[in-house]
Order: structure tokens, then C-alpha cells, then sequence
């Protein structure tokens, strides 16, 4: 069965983008390659992939910084490629905004399932709205923030906005629905519509403390979003 969907791959070894390209071509995707960071910002340039394949190891500027710039900046989903022993770049590659990563060497068909989970998870959003000033009575406290649901926005206490990935809004959202209740990672992941990741995966936490370092007044000691030893997470409305 084939697939629709740009693909950017940002890798600086050509055996790899070789592969990709004709692995991801058959099954139905437009992919395009670049070999470093000043290729993939021509590329973004000429058309807005829907998922880039980062290489981690890259020559100049490092996959990590690549992503970071990505996130800041486009809609895109990012999968980092990470050699096999490195947990430090994954950890830090899902802290900057990246939505899955894969390690080297990896089965194509495993990159091919990651690649429609994360397409998956994107097309199920609700489109954005397009960005106006928030109107008073929509705005939602979290924490030190407040969260404008239908423009898929979080403002800072000066009405500034605070970047955040659409997990993260997802989170938030979900928090909101459910204040002073106990909610497991497995729920999070129901609820979140991101029953392709297991109820254990860790990233759950490092997203969580991702949005604690925005929405917290004190980030190493929560009052807004708490863990619950054991058990999960619990959203604190009108917690300082």
C-alpha cells in the first residue's frame, strides 16, 4: 500500500540518502535531500516538507541545533536518527521538539512505520487558526500562562507568545479537561491521541518537564502540573 507525504532527509552520507530516497519513493512519498544544515534551510525554502529525517551527526551545525531551529520556526514533524548508543542525543532531541527518533543502523520498515505514526499524529490536529490578539474570556490559566485553545496559542503574563510543539498544546489541553484528577502516562497517550507510543515511554516525561520549564514559576518544584508518585501526573488549577 502506498503512502502520500514530503519527506526532507538531512543526512551527510549519500549511501544513507540514496537509500532513503528509493526506500521511501517506492512506497509513495516526495522526498527531497540535503546533506548539511545550509541545504536544508535551500530546501525549506523551495517547498515545506511534512516530516524531516534529521542525522544527528552532522558536519558544522549538529542535527540538535538543526531541530531546534526547525521547531522554532515550521510545522513539521521531526524524526532525529541517532547513532545506537547515544540516549543523550535522543533525550535531548525530543527536549528541543523532535516527535520521534530512530537509531543507526535501523530497519527501513521501522523508519516507514515512525514516519506515518508521526504523519498520523499531525493530520489529526485541527487546523491552526490564524493568529490574532486573544480575546478576552478564552484564555485559559496554566500555571503562569494562559492557553488560547482556538488559536493554538500560549501567552507568557506580558500576553507574549511561549513556543510550544503540538504535543505539548495537546497536554495542556488535556490537563484542562481533567484538573485535580490523577491521569497515568498510558491515559495521557489515550487521551492525546498518541496510542502509537507505549504507556512506559519516557518521553512522556521529558515533554511534561518541557512544559513545566514554560508554565512554572519554580520548574524544579511543580505546583501546576505535580507527578503523583506511582501513579501519574495531576493538573492544579489557580496553583501559583
Amino acid at each position: 500500500m502506498t503512502c502520500s507525504g514530503h519527506i526532507l532527509v538531512v543526512d551527510d552520507d549519500p549511501s544513507v540518502r540514496a537509500m532513503l530516497n528509493d526506500y521511501l519513493v517506492t512506497h509513495g512519498y516526495t522526498v527531497r535531500c540535503a546533506d548539511s544544515g545550509a541545504a536544508m534551510r535551500g530546501a525549506l525554502e523551495e517547498a515545506l516538507p511534512d516530516v524531516v529525517l534529521l542525522d544527528v551527526r552532522l558536519p558544522g551545525e549538529d542535527g540538535l541545533t538543526l531541530a531546534r531551529f526547525l521547531r522554532e520556526r515550521y510545522d513539521v514533524g521531526i524524526i532525529m536518527v541517532t547513532a545506537s548508543g547515544d540516549v543523550i542525543d535522543r533525550v535531548v532531541g525530543l527536549e528541543v521538539g523532535a516527535d520521534d527518533y530512530i537509531a543507526k543502523p535501523f530497519d527501513p520498515r521501522e523508519l516507514l512505520a515512525r514516519v506515518k505514526s508521526v504523519l498520523r499524529r499531525m493530520q489529526s490536529r485541527p487546523p491552526a487558526e490564524p493568529a490574532a490578539a486573544p480575546a478576552v474570556g478564552l484564555l485559559e490559566a496554566v500555571g503562569c500562562c494562559r492557553l488560547d485553545r482556538s488559536a493554538h496559542r500560549l501567552l507568557d503574563a506580558r500576553g507574549e507568545d511561549v513556543p510550544m510543539t503540538a504535543m505539548e498544546f495537546d497536554l495542556l489541553a488535556v490537563f484542562l479537561d481533567h484538573p485535580n484528577r490523577v491521569l497515568s502516562r498510558d491515559q495521557l497517550l489515550t487521551l492525546t491521541r498518541n496510542r502509537e507510543w507505549e504507556p512506559f515511554d519516557r518521553s512522556i516525561d521529558i515533554r511534561i518537564a518541557r512544559l513545566r520549564r514554560k508554565i512554572e514559576a519554580d520548574p524544579a518544584h511543580p505546583r501546576s502540573i505535580r507527578t503523583v508518585r506511582g501513579s501519574g501526573y495531576m493538573f492544579v488549577p489557580g496553583a501559583p
